[in-house]
C-alpha cells in the first residue's frame, strides 16, 4: 500500500444528500477511489447532529435539498467553531456563473457538476486533501 492508498484509507468523508441513490453512487465512486470510511447523512440538519458525534475530515455536499439546503448547510457549518475548517465540496447540477460565485463566496472548498466523472472526483478530491494540513488521528 502507498502513502496515497493510506492515506485514503485514513480519510473520513461525509456524503451529506436527501436522494439515497446519489449516496449509494457517491459511496461506491468513493470506495472505488480507495476511500472506506464514509458516513452519510439526509440532509443539512442530519449532517450536523452526525458531526458533532463522529468528525470528518471532509464533507461532500448536495445544493438542493428539501429543509436545510446545501448552501444553509454550509453556512451552519462555517458558523460553527469545530466544524467552520471541514472541507466542502459542493456537488450539484446548477452550473450558472452566478450559483458557483455564490458558493465560492459562502465558503465552499470545492465546487463540482453533475453528472462527474470517478476521475474528476479524484482530481477535485486530491486537490482538497493536498491543500489541508492532516486531521489528527482521533478522527
Amino acid at each position: 500500500m502507498d502513502a496515497q492508498d493510506r492515506n485514503a484509507k485514513e480519510i473520513r468523508i461525509m456524503i451529506v444528500d436527501d436522494f439515497a441513490g446519489m449516496r449509494t453512487i457517491l459511496k461506491h465512486t468513493l470506495h472505488l477511489l480507495g476511500y472506506d470510511r464514509i458516513v452519510e447523512a439526509r440532509g443539512g440538519q442530519d449532517a450536523l447532529m452526525k458531526l458533532k458525534m463522529e468528525p470528518c475530515h471532509l464533507i461532500i455536499s448536495d445544493w438542493t435539498m428539501p429543509n436545510m439546503s446545501g448552501l444553509e448547510f454550509l453556512s451552519a457549518l462555517k458558523g460553527d467553531p469545530a466544524l467552520k475548517l471541514v472541507p466542502f465540496l459542493m456537488i450539484t447540477a446548477k452550473s450558472e456563473r452566478s450559483n458557483v460565485i455564490e458558493a465560492a463566496h459562502a465558503g465552499v472548498t470545492h465546487y463540482m457538476i453533475k453528472p462527474f466523472s470517478a476521475e474528476a472526483l479524484q482530481k477535485k478530491l486530491e486537490s482538497i486533501l493536498s491543500s489541508v494540513p492532516r486531521a489528527p488521528d482521533s478522527l
